[in-house]
């Protein structure tokens, strides 16, 4: 088995969403939040989960890529934890700092999966933008409306042979 075309990149940001939101919900950065706490490690064990079952199909290829940013992500909350509770002293400065990084990366996990449609996005991008000018620039295109040149189909007469139609007299 492979995972073919499957790309591990919605659930690493996944991940560190839930691993922001468990740091938020502990005591000492936002006390009296042992739901925020119970459901983000729930997300957390089904996203290491997937990220395990991907892991052991994946090429060499993709297994450095799920663990470099694994890797990133616990150095990058661990330096976010060291910040936190060394530079903040109140909870409120604490649960704001971390609930900011919480939003944040909730945006970017919800965005992720959208990088499969960048391309499709920017064709739409660019037909939108040639609908718009076509609508502006329409009416100060010149026309062509020559009134001695045109012959309105109606007024035509069929001829017998294999010559050109002639306006009718």
């Amino acid at each position: 088995m492979a995972v073919e075309e499957f790309k591990p990149d919605p659930y690493i940001a996944t991940a560190m969403n839930c691993m922001l939101w468990i740091f938020y919900g502990l005591p000492m950065v936002h006390p009296d939040s042992i739901l925020v706490v119970t459901i983000n490690s729930i997300g957390l064990a089904m996203e290491l989960i997937y990220l395990s079952i991907f892991f052991l199909y994946a090429p060499n290829k993709g297994r450095a890529k799920v663990i470099g940013w694994v890797a990133l992500e616990i150095l990058f909350l661990g330096v976010v934890a060291a910040c936190t509770l060394t530079l903040r002293k109140t909870h409120a400065q604490r649960s704001d700092l971390v609930g900011i990084l919480c939003v944040i990366f909730g945006v970017l996990m919800y965005a992720s999966p959208l990088t499969v449609m960048i391309g499709n996005g920017l064709g739409a991008l660019s037909g939108a933008i040639q609908l718009i000018l076509y609508a502006c620039y329409f009416k100060s295109t010149p026309k062509d409306d020559d009134e001695n040149g045109v012959v309105e189909p109606s007024e035509l007469q069929l001829s017998g042979g294999n010559g050109p139609a002639r306006p009718a007299v």
